[in-house]
């Protein structure tokens, strides 16, 4: 546990500037990102028009706790364009565990396919098109590492069907937990309460990510 308190620390302080408005150093700053996979990343990120993608700031902290988690099998429920699944593919890399990202529109999931492959981590992400609710079930490994970042109403939903697939110590992240929360408040509310869960809230950026992990 200590490991993950850290690295919630350091990017807990990561988000808040200093007193003397001098720039927050970021969790990762100076970490080496092959010049090839930040252009591809950068490409994602300006042709998002619908904003569907997290933050660059997100992404750096999803891939350190995939790294701290030492994750083997991680799911992400909500692919959009690929661009969450290279950086968590990334920290995959260092561990050598696997993702499966599940994505509902069909265009979009062969997009992530493409960026997935253009980034050389075809070997480690693989992109599911089909609905999460009816290809979870089919996952046969269990979870040590989830992230949520769907349609928001339907996040308790979600929540209910990969509890039982997560095993002690995994980590469960939800995305936007703090700019739509109220899209959200039953799923906040069950995960709050949730007898087998440490929870904290973290703000890489202003969108908010729920990190819970399984006692």
């Amino acid at each position: 546990m200590r490991s993950l308190l850290t690295a919630l620390m350091i990017a807990g302080a990561a988000a808040c500037s200093p007193a003397t408005g001098e720039k927050a150093v970021g969790p990762e700053d100076g970490a080496e990102i092959p010049p090839a996979i930040a252009s591809i990343l950068e490409e994602i990120r300006r042709a998002d028009k619908g904003q569907l993608a997290v933050s660059e700031e997100d992404g750096r902290f999803l891939r350190l706790m995939v790294a701290t988690n030492r994750t083997r099998h991680a799911l992400e429920i909500g692919a959009a364009s690929g661009y969450s699944a290279i950086w968590i593919g990334l920290g995959l890399r260092e561990t050598g565990g696997k993702l499966v990202t599940i994505e509902y529109d069909a265009n979009r999931a062969e997009e992530a396919a493409a960026n997935v492959r253009r980034a050389g981590l075809e070997d480690v992400v693989q992109v599911v098109s089909g609905d999460a609710f009816k290809e979870i079930p089919k996952l046969t490994e269990p979870l040590d590492f989830v992230f949520l970042d769907a349609w928001k109403p339907d996040y308790k939903k979600f929540f209910d069907l990969v509890m039982p697939r997560l095993a002690p110590g995994g980590l469960f992240l939800a995305h936007n937990v703090l700019n739509k929360r109220d899209q959200m408040q039953d799923f906040l509310e069950a995960v709050e309460s949730h007898p087998r869960l440490w929870t904290v809230t973290v703000a890489p950026s202003a969108e908010g990510v729920l990190v819970s992990r399984k006692r």
